[in-house]
Order: C-alpha cells, then structure tokens, then sequence
C-alpha cells in the first residue's frame, strides 16, 4: 500500500462580520484556492473552523498537510468600535488620577469648535482609578521612592469590588519601570485573579496620556482576544495537531497565537492591515504605485494607503473613540458595509449606518429575521447584485428587500428606486469621505492614484468613488473577497520596540544612542528566535522619531544600519529635514537657531516568509471567443434613467486581454462588480479588472 506524499499547506482566514474569508496555499505546487462561509458572531471560532474544513475538502487535503495557518480577527476591533468595555480598573501615580479626564484639548473634526463637542466617556470612570505613591522623573532618577503599602491597598480594593482588569501606567515609567514592576507584583500577590497590563511592556514611549490610553485598551481587550485565540488555538489542533497558528498584527507582522494573549493591542487592526497589505502586493505587481484601497466588508468599510507596495504606517491611530500609539497600518474605518443600516432620524433625514445587521440577522434578503433595510437590500433592489451569494451557495429573497425599501420610502416620500439610490449615495460619500482623510489630508493628490476595491462589498460603489473623487481609476483583483485572507499568506513576522531618549541632536550621545539601539536589537531578536527563525534570516530596520526644539509631535525617518556616530547623526538629521519640508513644505536646516531634537528610538525585527507568486491570466482563445454568451439583466445605475438591460459577466470567463464598456455586471464566487455606463474594463495579466473613465482612454 502506497502512502500519499506529505503536503505543505499554509491556510489564511480573515473573520470579518458577515463572511469568513479562506486562501490556502499549497506551497510545493504554488495552487491557490480561495473560499468563503459565512460568519458566526456568537462563536467566531465556529466559523473560523468550518472554513478550514471546507477548504481542505476543496484541495483534497486533510489536517496533516497543513504547515500554518495565520488569522485576521476583529475580535479587539469590534469590541472597541462598540464601546463593550467590561469593567476596569486603573492605577496610576498619586497627583495624576484625572489625566483620563484631561485628555487632550483636540476635537474631533467636524465640531467647528469644542462649544458644541461632548467628551465621550472615558474607558475608566474616576471612580475606579487608583493612586500610588513614588515618583520616577524623566531621566529615570527616584525622586520618591515606591509605596508598596498604597499599593497593597489599591490592589485590595479592586479586589474586594471584584474588578479584575486592571491598566498600570505611572509617570516616566519609559524611563524606568521598578516601581510599575513593583505594583505588578504586588497585584499577583494580593489579587491573583486580576489581568494586568503594565504600560512600560505596552508602550515604553513618553506622553502618559496616549500611553495610559494604549496600556488601558490592551488591558480591556486582554480577557475577550486570550479566550478567543484559545479557543481556536484548541479546536484547530483537532485538526492538525501542533500546527503553527498565528495571528495578524495591526503593524503589518504576524505574531504567534500564543504571543497574543500577551500582546493583544498589536491586533487592533488585524483584519485591516491584511487586506491592506494583500492589496498593496497585487497592485504593486500590477504596475500600480500609488494606491489606495478600500475593503468593503459586511459591518464596515476600511482605507488605507500604499505606496511602492507598502501600507503607510503610523503611531497616532484611534480605534473608535480610543487612541492607541502602537505602530499600525494607517487605516481610516467607517460603518459603511454591506449590512449598514438605513434609517430615518426624528428630523425625517435620511441615514445609513453605522449601526450594522451583521451576519446575523443580517439584511433583509437574507431571510433570517433582519427587520430594517440594508446597503446590500438597495444593491439587490437595484439589481447591481444576483439573488443569491457565493454562486448560488446563498439564494436571497428579492422580495422581502423590495418590501423593505417600500416601507422606507414611503416614509420619507421617495420613490423606491430613488431610495435605493440615495442609500447608495450617501454610502459612497461616507466611504469617499474616509478615503480624503487617508489622502488629500495628509497632502497626497488623489488624481494620481488608483483604487483597489476588495472585500465582498468593496467594488459595488466603485465607478461612484472615481466620480467623487476623480481618481485615476480602480483595480480590481481576482477574488476580491478573499484579498484579507491572500494577505495573510503575504505577511512576515515583525516585532517593533520603542525607547524614548529625548536629547539635543548637538549633544547628542552617540554611545548612548548605540546602546539603547543594541538592546532594542537584541528584544527583536529574542522574539524572532522564539518564533523559529535563525538568526541568518533575521532582519531588523531602525527609525527615529526627530522634531524641531519646542514642537509638540514628531517626524520620523528611517535610520541606516551601522555604528552611530557623528557622520551617523547628521545623515538622519538630513533625513528630517528632508521628510519635514515634504510634509509640511519648510524646514530650518539651514537656521542655526532652530535646533534639532531626537525623541524616540525604535527596532523593528523582521522574520521573513516565503510568499505565494501572483500567477498570470492565459490570453483569449478561438474556442473561447465561440462559447462566449452573456445573459442579461435590469440594472438601475440612475435614478433618473432607471432600469437598463445590462450584460452580466461571469467573471472566471474572462482572458486577460480582454476589453469591454459599461453598463456591465461582473460576478463571481465572492463578489460582484457594477460597472457604470461612461467606464471602460481591461483584464491586465494577472487577472486584475482595470475599470477606467472611457474618456481617459486607458491608464494614467
């Protein structure tokens, strides 16, 4: 009896709010196979383990072929952007229990100013924050020593009250963290059950502000990630016993599941960062620089952009109302999906979202009980999306959606096309609105990008998003709702570190330097020796975070390897000038005055993965062009026009090469692309749907 040759299978499964998203890469064959099912947000762990199944079942596979398996999760991310906080407790430097009521005096856009802003709730109450005493300064010098006895008794009270997360965050601790090690130790003695985060461990970067905020949601987010990844992490060795299981990390890393449950804030934007990434690697191949993406999702759509292949990264990102300055892939999220509510205010306006029916009931054409019409019931009503999902896997009552969008028309007194119009509309300008804040706001000229659309919902308002915003055009990859989970697969290991050492540039201390830049080294080294790489295959890059002398926020620029010196000092200085007159369009290199300041140092340590190859379309035959038929069907693009008999194109007949003008529907297992009247398609050679204005005459 023959045994059948061992596979090597690497699964990526990206959990969004409506679908479960698979990529399975057979790494000796270099096949591709994606899938979806549908999510279960009672139990995301449900939905996560019938897709690995399913996929398996579609390669012929079993669990012992499988080598890794990495996951995007919106586990943290959702329950942020919800604001389901469970109780939690905070401890803090004496003098210093209302810094979370402090804030910072920014608002939020939109406000005009702060007469009409309401601060939102703070993520702990000043009831339950604590104070000890002891006091670190910025240098790390003890200017009071540790009170274990008010720590003793802050620990009791959480106790006693039954609050078991608790965020540690004392003055200057970037500096030295005896005294939050000290409060650490003291709360595994006097309250074992408590779940501690301690911000020296989160973030060793000053402004005690942003980082009592971050070291608080990674404390909030710890209980809810931890029973989630071992739940998974168990279920998942049924399967395949011992497999190495991952987890997506907001900074465009991966980190292994059992590395999470320590570290669970770097997940804040899993599911983002993949889709960005994914995307990015596929437009790069396409010959496309400047990109934006957009991943339509079920709850939410989110933005990002990339440039020669490479998300843009940042440290002053928010998830909901929550700041958090952990490196992370800047994404811009709003509540603008598939299952995004359309509702009427008092006022009698009309509105879509962010309230979301999810997967469950989801929207009303999935029958399963949704009462209240949804983005995805105007595109049904409209006829920009089949009767049915996954080919056919899931059929949708057009009905019930026409029911739904009667009964909201009549009450603000439209016609039901032009509601299912202005839905759609207002959906566009919420997504168009998200992509100014990733682009135009930070001074990029939008004309001279592309869009890449993915996610299940991402392309369906995509000629719309080029009309706003008069973009170049839009890519759209082959399998658009599974370029998260395609991400995942792309992903290598990265671990960053921070230490602030604020000085002068001219007295700088270059050992110092040097120092603190060794130690940061070898913490990423550690961590990538712990997930299995030789250190012949580590790669680490440097960066440091520079402002002129008296500014409020930093600029950073990227470091070279080498010894620091003074040679050393003055290339990244030059750097900063450099990035500082491309951002804001001066710089004072050559006043003697304006003196330069360093900040933060940081390390990022890279474990690099092998990535799956893009593999190119076959060109158009004579026997394709025989059996090349197109059904059709009405489609409203305009209300005023109304419905039009349009061309449905089921996308894996496609050849690359292949050209064709709207109005057209393209469709395939995971999603549907509108193509609007005036836009023109061209299949590229990897497969991509390059979908410009017919006037442009091609690509900028």
């Amino acid at each position: 009896m023959t045994t059948q040759p061992t596979r090597r299978i690497r699964i990526g499964i990206d959990t969004g709010g409506t679908f479960t998203d698979v990529v399975a890469f057979d790494e000796d064959s270099g096949e591709l196979v994606t899938t979806k099912t549908p999510s279960t947000p009672a139990n995301p762990a449900d939905g996560f383990i019938t897709g690995v199944h399913k996929v398996l079942g579609l390669m012929g596979a079993s669990g012992s072929d499988i080598t890794a398996v990495c996951h995007g999760t919106t586990v943290a991310t959702n329950q942020l952007l919800e604001g389901k906080v469970e109780s939690l407790g905070f401890i803090t430097t004496e003098g210093y229990e209302f810094i979370l009521e402090i804030a910072r005096q920014a608002v939020p856009d939109g406000y005009g100013n702060s007469y009409f802003w309401v601060k939102p709730p703070r993520i702990v109450p000043v009831d339950l924050v604590r104070t000890v005493d002891g006091r670190i300064d910025f240098e790390g010098n003890e200017i009071r020593p540790f009170d274990e006895e008010s720590a003793v008794a802050a620990a009791r009270w959480f106790r006693d009250r039954g609050i078991t997360t608790i965020g540690v965050c004392l003055l200057h601790s970037y500096a030295d963290d005896s005294h939050e090690l000290a409060v650490r130790e003291v709360l595994r003695r006097e309250h074992p059950d408590a779940v501690v985060s301690i911000s020296s461990e989160v973030l060793r970067e000053y402004r005690e502000y942003e980082r009592s905020m971050t070291t608080l949601v990674d404390a909030a987010v710890k209980p809810k990630v931890s029973r989630y990844v071992a739940n998974i992490h168990s279920r998942l060795d049924q399967i395949a016993p011992g497999v190495a299981f991952s987890i997506m990390k907001s900074n465009g890393g991966v980190l292994s599941a059992d590395e999470v449950v320590n570290q669970p804030i770097t997940t804040v934007l899993s599911g983002p960062a993949a889709g960005a990434l994914g995307a990015g690697l596929i437009a790069q191949r396409a010959g496309f620089p400047k990109v934006l993406t957009c991943d339509g999702g079920g709850t939410s759509t989110d933005v990002s952009v990339v440039l020669d292949g490479e998300p843009t990264l940042t440290t002053e990102g928010t998830i909901g109302a929550y700041p958090s300055k952990i490196p992370m892939i800047d994404v811009v999220t709003v509540g603008a999906g598939g299952g995004s509510i359309a509702w009427v205010t008092p006022e009698g306006t009309l509105k879509v979202g962010p309230q979301s029916a999810g997967a469950d009931p989801g929207p009303l054409c999935y029958a399963k009980g949704g009462t209240e019409p949804t983005i995805t019931d105007a595109h049904v009503v409209l006829g920009r999306i089949p009767p049915h999902l996954l080919g056919g896997e899931i059929a949708l009552d057009v009905d019930a959606a026409r029911r739904g969008i009667d009964e909201l028309a009549g009450r603000l007194g439209l016609d039901p096309v032009r509601c299912a119009t202005g839905i759609l509309e207002i959906s566009a300008w919420n997504q168009a609105n998200a992509l100014r804040q990733v682009s135009v706001k930070r001074g990029l000229d939008v004309r001279d990008f592309m869009l890449t659309t993915f996610g299940g919902s991402g392309s369906l308002l995509a000629c719309r998003l080029v009309d706003i915003l008069d973009l170049a055009g839009v890519v759209v990859p082959q399998n658009p709702g599974n370029v998260s989970a395609f991400g995942l697969l792309t992903v290598d290991v990265k671990n960053d570190y921070v230490q602030t050492a604020v000085a002068r540039h001219d007295a700088l201390d270059h050992a110092a330097v040097q120092k603190t830049f060794d130690s940061l080294t070898d913490r990423a080294a550690n961590a990538l020796d712990g997930e299995g790489f030789p250190r012949s295959a580590h790669r680490y890059t440097r960066t440091v975070d520079l402002r002129y002398f008296g500014q409020a926020f930093e600029v950073r620029v990227t470091a070279p390897d080498g010894t620091v010196d003074a040679a050393y000092a003055a290339a990244v200085a030059d750097r900063f000038h450099a990035e500082h007159r491309a951002l804001y369009g001066y710089d004072f290199r050559d006043d003697p005055t304006q003196q330069v300041e360093w900040v933060n140092l940081r390390v990022t340590g890279v474990g690099p993965i092998t990535r799956p190859e893009l593999r190119d379309l076959p060109t158009r035959s004579a026997e394709d062009d025989a059996a090349r038929q197109r059904p059709q069907r009405p489609v409203c693009f305009d209300a005023d026009e109304g419905h039009v008999d349009t061309p449905v194109i089921w996308r894996p007949d496609l050849r690359a090469g292949d050209t064709f003008d709207g109005p057209a529907i393209v469709e395939e297992f995971g999603s549907t692309v509108p193509v609007h009247p005036g836009f023109t398609v061209r299949v590229d050679a990897i497969g991509n749907l390059v979908i410009t204005r017919a006037t442009t005459g091609g690509d900028r």
